[in-house]
C-alpha cells in the first residue's frame, strides 16, 4: 500500500478502496468526464404550445383503442383544438421504429415511435409539406411516467427518432401522470388542463370503453357477419358528432342503443370466454402490435373480454388512496415530493373517494343509456386484497398487482374460461415479475387456463399456434359448462333454441346474469320462466318421439 508523507511525518497508508477512488478521479479528469462545476444536463427540445398558435397547430396523439382515439379527437375538437389521432400502429410503423429508434427497445416503443415517424413522413413525402411547415404546424402529445419500464424513456426515443428521421425540433409535449404538462414557455399555454378539459376527455374514454365492451359482447354471436361492426361505426359517428359539437349526449346514446338492438344474435352458440390482461399497450392495441389478438380469438370461435381504460384510471385513484393511508402516520417526517407534511391527509382521502364515486356513476349512467347491462367496473380493493398474498401492493411497475389479482378472480369467480397475459418481449414488470408469480397461481388454482405470450412484432405464427393449443382446453371447458346447464334444466339443444327464439334473449343488448363463464350456459341458467305454451309443445314432442 502507498504511504504518504506530510511535514516529515509518516501518515496512515491508503486503503485499497481509497487508492481505487483516487485512480478513478484521475482517469475521469484526464478523459474530461469529471462533473465538477458543470451544469446539469437539460432537454433543449422545444415544447412550446402558446395560445397564439392554437388555431394553426394540429395536435397529434394516439395509443389507445381505435374507438378511444376517434372519440378523444371529437372531444378535443369540441374544445376548439385542431387535433388528429394517428392510425392504429401496423408493421410499417414497426419498420420505421426499428430504422430510427435505438436498438433493444420493447415492442410498444418501436410501434408508437414508428407510427409518429410514419405519419410525419407521409405529410412530407405524400402531402408535400416541408420540414419547417410540419414543425411549425404540428406537435405530438404523449403520456409519460417512471418506474421499472422503458415507458419512462419513450419521450427520449421520440426525440432521437425524430432527429434521425429529419424532423429535428418537432415538438413533443409530455403529459406526466404526476406532474401535469411539462412545458417551458414564456407565454400563455394554449392547452388548458382545466375541469372542462378533463371531463371532456373522461367522457370520450367512458364512451370508448362502453362501445368496446358492447362490440366484444355482440360480435361473436351475430347472425349476419359484419352487422356489429357496421352498427358500431354508426354509433361512433353519432358520439363523435355530439362530442365535437358540444351537444347533449342523450340523443346520441339513444340512437346507439337502437342501432345495436337491431343486430340479430344467436347466443345459443357455445363459445369460450377469453380475458386479455397484461401490459397496458400490448393488451389495448388492436393492430399488429399484438398480432390483432382480439380479432384472431374471435375468428377462432372465442368471446373476448377486454380491459377498460377506465379501470386503469380507477387503479391510479386506488394507488393514491393506498399511499396516503400508508403515509398518514409519517407526515411530520414525510416532506418529500409526494409527502403529506403540511397537508390534510383526511381531506385527500375524501377527495380520492369522491373521484372514484363520480367516475363510476358517470360510467354506469352512460352504459345504461346505451344498453350495456350487467357490466361491473372492477373493485380495486378486492383485486388488491386477493393479490396481496402473492404480490406486494407497493410494487407499481406495469399493471402492478392487477395481473395477479385478475387471474385469481377470473378462476375463483368463474368469470372466463381462459386468461391470456400479453406483453412486449422483455417487459420487466410483466414478464419478469407478474409471470413469475402466475406460475404459483396456476399451481394453487389448477382449474386456471392461463397463457402468457410475448410480442416482438414478427412472431405471429408462433403466438397463434400457442393460443390455438390452449384455446382447445377453453372450448372444452365452455362446452362442459353448457352441457351441465342443459342437464340441470332437463333440456335438449333443440328445445333451448326454440325457447331462446321466443324470448327477449334475441335482443343483442340482453345480458344474462353471471353464473359461469360461458355466455350460452349463463343464458340457460337465466331462463327461469317459460310459457305454458312451450311446455305443451315440449310434451307433444316427447309423445310423438320428436
Amino acid at each position: 500500500m502507498a504511504i504518504l508523507k506530510k511535514k516529515g511525518k509518516l501518515e496512515k497508508p491508503l486503503s485499497l478502496e481509497e487508492e481505487l477512488l483516487n485512480f478513478q478521479k484521475e482517469q475521469e479528469k484526464a478523459l474530461g468526464l469529471d462533473q465538477v462545476n458543470k451544469n446539469q444536463w437539460f432537454d433543449p427540445v422545444p415544447r412550446q404550445f402558446l395560445a397564439k398558435d392554437k388555431s394553426s397547430t394540429t395536435l397529434l396523439f394516439g395509443g389507445m383503442t381505435m374507438a378511444h382515439d376517434y372519440l378523444v379527437e371529437g372531444a378535443l375538437q369540441g374544445l376548439g383544438y385542431r387535433v388528429k389521432h394517428l392510425d392504429c400502429p401496423d408493421n410499417e410503423s414497426l419498420r420505421y421504429g426499428k430504422e430510427f429508434g435505438n436498438r433493444g427497445q420493447c415492442n410498444p416503443t418501436y410501434f408508437t415511435v414508428g407510427n409518429l415517424i410514419k405519419h410525419l413522413s407521409h405529410l412530407r413525402e405524400v402531402e408535400g409539406l416541408s420540414k419547417d411547415e410540419i414543425i411549425r404546424n404540428y406537435l405530438f402529445i404523449t403520456s409519460g411516467s417512471c418506474g421499472p419500464c422503458r415507458f419512462g424513456t419513450y419521450v427520449t426515443e421520440y426525440r432521437k427518432a425524430l432527429r434521425d428521421a429529419g424532423f429535428d425540433g418537432f415538438r413533443v409535449l409530455l403529459f406526466q401522470q404526476t406532474d401535469g404538462l411539462k412545458q417551458a414557455t414564456g407565454g400563455e399555454s394554449a392547452l388548458k388542463l382545466d375541469t372542462t378539459f378533463f371531463f371532456s376527455f373522461l367522457k370520450a374514454v367512458f364512451l370508448g370503453d362502453i362501445l368496446n365492451a358492447l362490440a366484444y359482447r355482440i360480435r361473436p354471436y351475430e347472425v349476419i357477419v359484419g352487422s356489429t361492426d357496421a352498427a358500431m361505426d354508426r354509433c361512433k359517428k353519432y358520439m363523435f358528432d355530439a362530442l365535437s359539437q358540444r351537444k347533449r349526449l342523450g340523443p346520441a346514446l339513444n340512437r346507439c342503443r337502437n342501432e345495436l338492438k337491431a343486430v340479430q344474435v344467436d347466443r345459443t352458440k357455445v363459445k369460450p370466454k377469453v380475458s386479455i390482461i397484461g401490459e397496458f399497450w400490448a393488451m389495448t392495441t388492436e393492430g399488429d402490435g399484438n398480432y390483432q389478438l382480439q380479432r384472431f380469438l374471435e375468428n377462432e370461435g372465442a368471446e373476448v373480454e377486454v380491459q377498460s381504460v377506465t379501470a386503469w384510471i380507477l387503479f391510479l385513484i386506488w394507488a393514491g388512496r393506498y399511499d396516503t393511508l400508508q403515509r398518514m402516520n409519517l407526515r411530520e417526517a414525510d416532506s418529500g415530493k409526494f409527502g403529506l407534511k403540511g397537508k390534510n391527509p383526511v381531506m385527500r382521502l375524501r377527495m380520492l373517494w369522491l373521484a372514484d364515486r363520480v367516475l363510476r356513476v358517470m360510467f354506469q349512467t352512460y352504459a345504461k343509456a346505451v344498453g350495456l347491462r350487467n357490466y361491473h367496473l372492477p373493485d380495486m380493493e378486492e383485486i388488491a386484497r386477493v393479490a396481496h398474498e402473492h404480490y406486494n401492493n407497493h410494487l407499481r411497475g406495469g399493471e402492478g398487482h392487477m395481473e395477479v389479482g385478475k387471474l385469481i378472480l377470473n378462476v375463483v369467480k368463474r368469470k372466463v374460461n381462459m386468461t391470456i397475459s400479453v406483453k412486449p418481449f422483455g417487459c420487466m414488470p410483466s414478464s419478469g415479475v407478474s409471470d413469475g408469480v402466475q406460475s404459483l397461481i396456476t399451481e394453487k388454482y389448477p382449474d386456471a387456463i392461463f397463457l402468457p405470450i410475448e410480442t416482438t412484432g414478427d412472431g405471429a405464427i408462433n403466438v397463434y399456434s400457442r393460443i390455438q393449443m390452449i384455446l382447445f382446453k377453453a372450448k372444452q371447458s365452455a362446452q362442459q359448462e353448457f352441457e351441465e346447464a342443459l342437464t340441470k334444466k332437463g333440456w335438449t339443444v333443440m328445445q333451448l333454441q326454440k325457447i331462446a327464439s321466443r324470448s327477449k334473449r334475441t335482443n343483442a343488448l340482453h345480458a344474462s346474469r353471471h353464473t359461469v363463464a360461458c355466455t350460452a350456459a349463463n343464458m340457460i341458467y337465466d331462463m327461469r320462466r317459460v310459457s305454458n305454451r312451450f311446455f305443451f309443445l315440449r310434451k307433444k314432442e316427447e309423445i310423438h318421439g320428436v
